[in-house]
Formats: structure tokens, sequence, C-alpha cells
């Protein structure tokens, strides 16, 4: 059951003021006002609606919880969230709180737990989320019962080992939410998402987390200095849309590099596997998944208030790698596409200028190749973000 607080109410009241003002200045819905990236009531309400509303979220990946008991600790907004695989080899997700004070139970980030201990009294909770027993236990309130003292539970899903969660009641099943997504979801996760986990690499942006996501695939040619040696001009690859929700993908084939001189070693952007899919997936609210010559990679991203945004790079290989292909994998996974890839680093820069000037009275616009159908849409124009967009004004009441 999902409880509204006095401090969601003093927001809902206050945002009620600032809605109004900024639905006056969507006039064209190809054009966004700025204030959306930088008004803390804008971000509060965006929790509410969007991050606790009927959305799934993507948490891990089965490769992240290899054995019995293994968890993984995450944030659902700004919900701390426990993913647990318990002695059933069911995975699960939690509220990650003590049931009794509400104290934050596990910090790590990953591990292997069949209980979980709350450092404050001592709580003790299984990997099923049961509560199982606590100090002074016999002196309880005279109506305690166990059962509702068991971590709050949420709603989980999964499509090729990828699970999601959500904490609304209303969230429609899964493989609907993704619509025409579905499919490159698992292309990205090789069709049977047998993976393992080769690592992470976390970093957090100077910018809010819809500047994040609306990475458009315009710009990847332009900005970024690794598609250019690499001779990559997109434009080519076969674009899918989901709506209402603005989900996309782009799938395209990946090339071999020819040696042009521009790397002293050219065998980190070597294809050296059998499947040359390639596939960009971006998964609304704030989820991309990325597979780019031999780099599997997931991007669990979240919210750190109105002006940062945390990023997990998560990267993958497949079980039947040799050690060899393996090794492979992780030289280009770290090389490429993680926060210092040389296909990624100058996103950081961008996202960073974007936000300082979030607050300037000035419209953000889609120009290039919005003029046909979204599901006529090109790798590279910019129709692809705007069926997102016209989903956020009717969730956030600025379309009216």
């Amino acid at each position: 059951m999902v409880h509204t607080t006095i401090s969601e109410l003093e927001t809902a009241t206050g945002y009620e003021q600032v809605r109004a003002a900024i639905a006056t200045r969507f006039t064209n819905p190809l054009d966004l006002p700025k204030e959306i990236f930088s008004d803390p009531l804008v971000y509060r309400e965006e929790l509410e609606r969007i991050f606790y509303g009927p959305y799934w979220h993507p948490v891990a990946h089965r490769a992240e919880l290899g054995e019995i008991n293994s968890f993984k600790t995450t944030w659902l907004g700004e919900i701390p969230i426990l993913v647990s695989r318990g002695q059933d080899d069911r995975i699960r997700a939690f509220v990650n709180t003590c049931t009794h004070r509400g104290t934050l139970l596990e910090q790590r980030e990953v591990g292997v737990a069949q209980e979980f201990q709350c450092p404050y009294h001592r709580w003790l909770f299984n990997s099923s989320g049961d509560f199982c027993g606590a100090p002074g236990e016999r002196e309880f309130r005279a109506d305690f019962d166990r059962k509702d003292y068991a971590l709050p539970e949420l709603r989980v899903s999964e499509i090729a080992g990828l699970i999601f969660i959500t904490r609304h009641p209303d969230t429609r099943l899964l493989e609907t939410f993704l619509g025409e997504c579905a499919d490159p979801v698992r292309d990205c996760l090789l069709d049977d998402g047998d993976l393992t986990l080769l690592g992470y690499q976390k970093v957090v942006y100077k910018t809010n987390w819809k500047t994040y996501f609306d990475n458009d695939f315009y710009h990847a040619p332009l900005l970024h200095t690794g598609f250019r040696i690499m001779g990559w001009q997109g434009g080519k690859g076969e674009v899918r849309i989901t709506e209402p929700v603005g989900h996309f993908s782009v799938g395209y084939q990946s090339t071999p590099y020819v040696d042009n001189g521009y790397l002293g070693d050219p065998s980190v952007v070597q294809f050296r596997g059998t499947d040359d899919r390639a596939r960009v997936v971006a998964l609304r609210p704030v989820t991309v998944m990325t597979k780019h010559v031999d780099t599997i990679n997931i991007r669990f991203a979240r919210p750190r208030g109105v002006d940062r945004t945390e990023v997990s790079y998560a990267f993958f290989g497949h079980a039947s790698d040799s050690a060899e292909y393996r090794h492979h994998r992780v030289r280009q996974a770290s090389n490429l596409l993680g926060p210092s890839g040389f296909i990624t680093i100058e996103d950081a820069a961008v996202f960073n200028r974007q936000q300082m000037t979030a607050d300037d009275g000035t419209l953000a616009r889609f120009v290039k190749g919005v003029d046909g159908r979204p599901e006529d849409a090109t790798q590279n124009d910019e129709i692809g973000n705007t069926v997102g967009w016209a989903n956020y004004r009717r969730v956030m009441g600025f379309d009216h």
C-alpha cells in the first residue's frame, strides 16, 4: 500500500502553483521550459508520479546475484532497496529499512548473507525478508506479531535475467510496459540472459536525471571523438519506440575497426564475437543498456536531488565466454563505454554545462528530424526523444 505523507501533501500544494506556471510555457510540444531541470518542487513531484508511480525500474541482473543468499543494494528514487536471492532461490526486493525504528539495514553494495542485522538494536531478518528475532523480544508490546515486521516487499518481474521492480500497485505487466522495446532488451542481454558479471564503474554527474537520460542519437557522431575515430556516422540503424511511455532503441551492426593510426592498441576496440548485433536501449525513466562491439553494459541510474544523477555502469560477459574472451571484454568495457571511456567521456562535460544554464529562463528545443512520425525516426535525429517528453507532460500535468 502506498501512503501519503505530510511532506508529500505540502509538496503537492506548492507544486500546483509551479505546475500551473510551467504549463503556460509548454506552448510547443517540441520546446521544453528549462525550469523543469532545476525546480526542487518539480523534482519532488517527479519522485511521486514517476519513480514511485506505475513504472517498472531495472535494479539488477541475475548475474549480479550469482548464488543463494546473494544481495545487492540500490535505490528507487530516494527509497533504499535491498534485492536478495533467498534460500528458496527466489529473487525478492525490499525496502532496505529496519521495520523497528527505520534505520538503513544493509549498507554494503553487494555481498552474500543468510541474514541481515540492523546495527541499532540488533534486529535480524533472513534473506527472504522475514523478521527472525531481536534481543528482548519477550518484553515486546502485547500485539507484537513477527509477521507484521517483515521487510516491506515490492513487486518484481524479470526479462532475460534483468530484474525490474515497481512500488505502484497498478503498474502494467512488464512485457506490456516495455512494448516494442522488449525484444531489444533481450538482444542486449544476448537473448538467453545467461551472463556473468565483469565489474562496475560508478559516477555522479552534475546534472538533472532527465538531462542524463535525454541523450539523443543526433549528438553521438558529433560530440564523441571515439565514434569518429571508429568511422561511425549513424543514421542507418533500426529504431523502435514504445508509445506512450517513450522507451526507445536503436539496432545496428558492429563493424570491424580499420586501423587508422589513432589508437596505440587497436585490439581494445576489436570485435571478437560471433553476434554482431549492436543495440542501445533507453528505458524510461532513467535506464540505458548497450551492446556495442563486445561490450555489454547496463547503466543503473538514480537521481540524487534536482541537480545530481548517480550512474552505476555494470559490465557483463556471457557464461560461455573463454577466459581470453572475458579478459578482452573487461579491457574493452573499461576503455570504451564506462564513464571515462573514449566513446562517453565527453557526456559528463556536456551534462554539467547544460545544468549550469538550467535557471536561465530559456527553452530546450528539438529541431532535427522532428516533422515526421515517431515510428519513422532515424538513428541520427531527435524525434525519438519526443514521445517520452509528451508522456512526461501528461504525467506531470503540464498539458492542461
